[in-house]
């Protein structure tokens, strides 16, 4: 074999901050937080200050390898940890704050977290949780000193500008092997303990590069990002690493991500570009509703984590002319995988039919490739109609969960492709579509129903909100679909209308067998609809039909 005279540079995402202040020095990074107001400061600002972090990490003693854990919202410190972690050699815990504590307390003393920085609205919920965290060692509040608490129950309570003040804001940053451990980040499952994922630094690049290559994204020097997706959970589909490359700016909302909250930043920084899950869009599209006001300067939007509603979509395009695509990925995929944008053929089709389009989940990112199975393991054809489990391998696609062997069992094929637990088909033109999670799919009488088929159609009525498919028992059926809605404001829908709409959406017998309203939906920490709550909810729920089924 030839090998190829290339230079061998290792991939780092210390690099692309140094790209960034070298090339976009000036390009803007705004935060907005609970109680400090904004704060306004350049990627040049975000390199230096991410070598003052760097200066005091090694005073703490972190070492390489060592895992420190963070519990905070979308600002300028939590970027920097991204940066400042990672380019010493340590690795940034993102620790999800919105699950259970009995989940964060696992988290932090599976990954031995040595330190954890927290938002001041966090130190509540870790003093809870302070006496169950055998490995930490100390706790670092991210505020100024004026606002760090007067007291606390833990001990030795550091302020993270205290903390970084006076120290060099220029730092000999390490030539690590590119496949250096970079981030942690545990998935929000539903059952059993979360699972690490652990990502590198080359797998964190490739991913940042796929993200820029993904069509309808549209990530560009001249993009401004609101950074809507929680940097806590999953790289916040790569924004941070993405826009370091291209100069872009970028937006950091913190806490408040109400309809109204997220509209006002948008204008104020003229935002042309973000992404974040269905509820979220649920509540911006809510207030722009109630309040009849426009976008001035928004012109896409990406809808991950949930399938996209189709009523979503045609309210964005057709109402605001804000271009909105789907994407699909998992925290195991870093975590995007697919987008589901047009092709040239399908945006030269009827406005109909390219929505048809952008209603599966994309076609895979270079890097990302695909495959679905059956249940004897073999493939699928790509016909857009055979469906099995999607299988996925690629660069930035885990290999394996940190420290749990348990959980990699199943996990994996026997050729080493990840197993994604969705239900997909694939087309002839590669276009991936979710049916269903695999633990969601109502099989009714030996047929598949797809609750997410069912919950779109039900979304397209006007006076739904939200609404989740289920499957109960039924003494015939084995079990049948049970529609949960939450209504739009101010309306008041009723079975027999939305049957009537559905009926002209789906097959008779995917028909549901009932439906019924509620004030809202459980979701997950990370916005997903919490579909083993609502099973166990409504278990023993009485079918008009199961009476008749039964005699």
């Amino acid at each position: 074999m030839l090998a190829g005279l290339m230079m061998d540079r290792p991939l780092l995402t210390t690099g692309l901050l140094r790209h960034a202040a070298l090339n976009y020095g000036d390009q803007e990074i705004t935060s907005r937080f609970a109680v400090e107001g904004s704060h306004r400061y350049s990627w040049r600002d975000a390199w230096h200050r991410a070598a003052q972090l760097a200066h005091a990490l090694d005073m703490l003693g972190v070492k390489p390898g060592d895992r420190v854990g963070t519990l905070a919202w979308n600002d300028h410190r939590h970027l920097e940890l991204y940066y400042g972690l990672p380019g010493i050699g340590a690795v940034c815990h993102t620790i999800n704050p919105r699950l259970f504590p009995d989940q964060i307390t696992y988290i932090i003393n599976h990954a031995e977290d040595r330190f954890l920085f927290i938002d001041p609205m966090f130190l509540p919920l870790v003093e809870k949780l302070w006496p169950a965290l055998s490995q930490v060692e100390g706790v670092i509040v991210m505020t100024r000193p004026d606002l760090m608490p007067a007291s606390s129950s833990i001990p030795n309570l550091l302020c993270y500008e205290t903390l970084i003040a006076e120290r060099p804001d220029t730092y000999d940053w390490p030539e690590l092997d590119e496949n250096t451990a970079c981030g942690l980040c545990y998935t929000s499952g539903t059952t059993g303990n979360p699972k690490g994922v652990l990502y590198s630094h080359r797998s964190s690049v490739l991913h940042a590069y796929g993200v820029l290559t993904a069509p309808g994204l549209d990530v560009r020097a001249a993009s401004t990002i609101l950074v809507v997706v929680p940097l806590f959970h999953a790289n916040a589909w790569g924004y941070p690493y993405a826009a370091a490359i291209v100069g872009a700016k970028m937006v950091l909302p913190g806490p408040r991500l109400d309809g109204k909250s997220v509209y006002e930043l948008m204008e104020q920084e003229q935002v042309t570009i973000s992404s974040g899950v269905p509820t979220v869009w649920l509540g911006l599209l809510a207030h722009l509703r109630s309040t009849g006001v426009r976008f001035s300067s928004l012109k896409s939007v990406t809808v991950g984590g949930s399938a996209l509603p189709r009523a979503m979509l045609e309210e964005f395009e057709l109402t605001h002319g804000v271009a909105c695509v789907q994407g699909w990925g998992m925290t195991e995929l870093s975590p995007v995988g697919s987008v589901g944008a047009l092709s040239q053929a399908e945006a030269r089709l009827p406005i109909e039919q390219q929505h048809d389009a952008k209603m599966r989940a994309g076609r895979p990112l270079y890097g990302v490739e695909m495959r679905v199975i059956g249940p004897d393991g073999r493939d699928q054809p790509r016909d857009g109609t055979s469906y099995g489990e999607l299988v996925v391998r690629g660069p930035w696609i885990t290999r394996g969960y940190y420290r749990d062997e348990k959980a990699n069992e199943g996990a994996f094929t026997p050729d080493g492709w990840f197993k994604t637990g969705d239900v997909a088909v694939i087309s002839a033109d590669g276009a991936m579509s979710i049916v269903d999670r695999a633990k969601d799919v109502i099989k009714s009488g030996g047929e598949w129903i797809s609750s997410i088929d069912l919950e779109n159609a039900a979304m397209g009525h006007p006076s739904v909100q939200e609404a989740a498919v289920i499957g109960v028992p039924h003494p015939r059926w084995v079990e049948r679909p049970l529609l949960v809605i939450v209504p739009r404001a101010g309306h008041t829908p009723n079975k027999d209308g939305l049957m009537r709409h559905l009926e002209g959406e789906v097959a008779k017998w995917w028909l549901p067998d009932d439906i019924v309203f509620v004030s809202e939906l459980p979701h997950t920490a990370t916005g997903k609809l919490l579909k083993t709550e609502l099973r166990k909810r409504f278990l023993n729920h009485p079918l008009p039909t199961a009476g008749a089924a039964a005699e």
